[in-house]
């Protein structure tokens, strides 16, 4: 934050964002891809082209890492990177991963299941709630602050 208190809440959250989308990426490859192995990211196939999905996957979330952690770098260079903007992206960017790979990858494109051989209805409901907790928590901290620092100015 400068001296003058003046924080770019938008860049903070979308960096941020960015990061989130990537953390959550890597939580689910690294868990439910690798640990447990319940699933790759593209199932309709072979499992060579299951593990080539996984590698892309893993090849796009390193990219966003990298690229979210070097814009949040430039933020807090020029000392404008909001705290609890960043925590609010970050947590909003996370949710979003996760309701979008919930329902368009698990459902609409049925490019994979959060595991097989099961009923999935309790899989699939707690997977899109933690994803919608994590937005909504997410987005009421960007809303605190850009309501606070809309109060603020002149």
């Amino acid at each position: 934050m400068t001296d003058s208190g003046r924080v770019d809440v938008r860049s903070s959250v979308l960096a941020a964002g960015v990061i989130g989308i990537a953390v959550m990426a890597a939580v689910d490859e690294i868990v439910f891809h690798q640990v447990l192995g319940w699933h790759h990211f593209y199932d309709r196939s072979t499992l060579t082209i299951g593990l080539l999905s996984d590698g892309l996957l893993h090849a796009a979330e390193l990219v966003a890492l990298v690229g979210g952690f070097a814009w949040y770098a430039d933020l807090r260079r020029r000392r404008v990177m909001g705290t609890v903007a960043g925590w609010g992206g970050f947590l909003t960017g996370a949710g979003l991963f996760q309701l979008f790979d919930g329902f368009v990858d698990h459902k609409i494109l049925r490019l994979h299941q959060v595991r097989y051989g099961v009923n999935l209805l309790i899989y699939d409901v707690l997977w899109n709630i933690a994803g919608g907790l994590l937005v909504l928590v997410g987005l009421t901290l960007v809303w605190r602050v850009r309501s606070h620092a809309h109060s603020r100015e002149p």
